[in-house]
């Protein structure tokens, strides 16, 4: 893969059974995803986009923030996680969304 190719992903991770106001959690799992270097991430309302140069930083950006809520005691996570690999021209992001219009 090309230095301009980028994997982008969508993750959503969220706790089970922690009442109602999950924030405490967001934040957790936020923190963790803003601490690793080169990517690129965007939030929104109902979870977070990545953008990487390789799919292991996805996957270890994923596992890590997955685990964090088990640390602060989080007994059940449920994570989703939504890869888009297109290898054929270098994108990002807001690429997908220029498209639209």
């Amino acid at each position: 893969m090309n230095g301009k190719t980028k994997i982008i992903a969508e993750l959503v991770i969220s706790p089970v059974g922690e009442g109602t106001s999950l924030s405490k959690y967001v934040k957790e799992a936020v923190k963790v995803i803003e601490s690793f270097p080169n990517i690129r991430v965007e939030h929104h309302s109902m979870g977070t986009n990545i953008e990487a140069d390789d799919i292991d930083t996805i996957l270890e950006v994923t596992k890590k923030a997955h685990e964090s809520l088990f640390k602060i005691g989080c007994q059940r996570v449920v994570t989703t996680l939504k890869i888009d690999d297109r290898r054929d021209k270098p994108r990002k992001m807001e690429d997908k969304v220029k498209a639209l219009h």
